[in-house]
């Protein structure tokens, strides 16, 4: 853990500690910093699903599932 000095919005954190249900400061800023980075995350992920879907050829799965059920009928 480190030690930082930083000016932080007063009435941001008023609300996010309000929002947190109370706790400390460094409590209610290090749930804010992980939330931050796993949203971040998240959205990469879902960027990634999301183009490789634009790549898929549903008419060539369904081509090859067919194949597959005849193959091992």
């Amino acid at each position: 853990m480190s030690v930082t000095t930083i000016d932080l919005d007063d009435d941001a954190l008023e609300k996010a500690m309000r929002v947190a249900g109370g706790g400390t400061k460094k409590d209610v800023v290090n749930a804010a910093l992980r939330e931050y980075a796993e949203r971040h995350e998240r959205a990469a992920l879902v960027a990634k699903h999301f183009r490789a879907a634009q790549q898929w050829d549903y008419d060539g799965w369904q081509r090859h599932r067919a194949e597959d059920k005849q193959g091992g009928a």
